[in-house]
């Protein structure tokens, strides 16, 4: 949708409608301040667990990356598996710890779907959704460097250390989150 479409449609719905904001919400995307924070959050945290060398990607709603950093030592292939993770979570909605039990439970759908998006997906824990305090998604957040339970534990706090929502601090809202399969 371009920025000439969107405006049309925004003026002409009253902007104090809850239709507008709906609209405005799926205009919303993750700021590179926001990013960062999620990044620096990580990267803190994952020094104070004392964990291997991390990787973090933030991308947006359509998998464009927003930011991307790997701590020194950290593998060649570390933005390949950040990357998949975000998207993971992002193309089916939900986390991507949920995703690798979804390939687990039913590994034919899920082969089908990872040949499907050209391997972009990759099904292990550290990837979550990006919301805003209202629910909405704004991004992903993919994580790779330790055990995909850290790498997921610390997604989580990067995500809420700037100051957004995971999947599972929306469930009470009313937002449609999935925290299992």
């Amino acid at each position: 949708m371009n920025g000439k479409v969107f405006r049309r449609i925004a003026f002409s719905v009253n902007p104090e409608s809850q239709q507008f904001w709906r609209l405005k919400s799926i205009m919303s995307m993750i700021t590179l301040e926001q990013a960062n924070c999620i990044i620096t959050a990580i990267f803190a945290r994952g020094r104070e667990l004392d964990c291997r060398p991390m990787s973090v990607i933030v991308v947006e709603p359509g998998a464009k990356v927003k930011a991307f950093q790997k701590e020194d030592d950290s593998a060649m292939m570390r933005f390949e598996m950040a990357y998949g993770k975000a998207y993971a979570a992002l193309a089916l909605g939900r986390s991507s710890s949920l995703v690798r039990m979804r390939t687990e439970e039913r590994p034919l759908f899920m082969q089908y779907l990872i040949r499907a998006s050209d391997d972009q997906i990759f099904p292990e824990g550290g990837g979550m959704l990006i919301r805003t305090n209202n629910g909405d998604v704004i991004g992903a957040v993919g994580v790779t460097g330790d055990t995909q339970e850290r790498d997921e534990e610390l997604a989580a706090h990067g995500i809420r250390a700037a100051g957004l929502m995971t999947d599972e601090d929306c469930a009470n809202l009313g937002t449609k989150v999935r925290l299992k399969n």
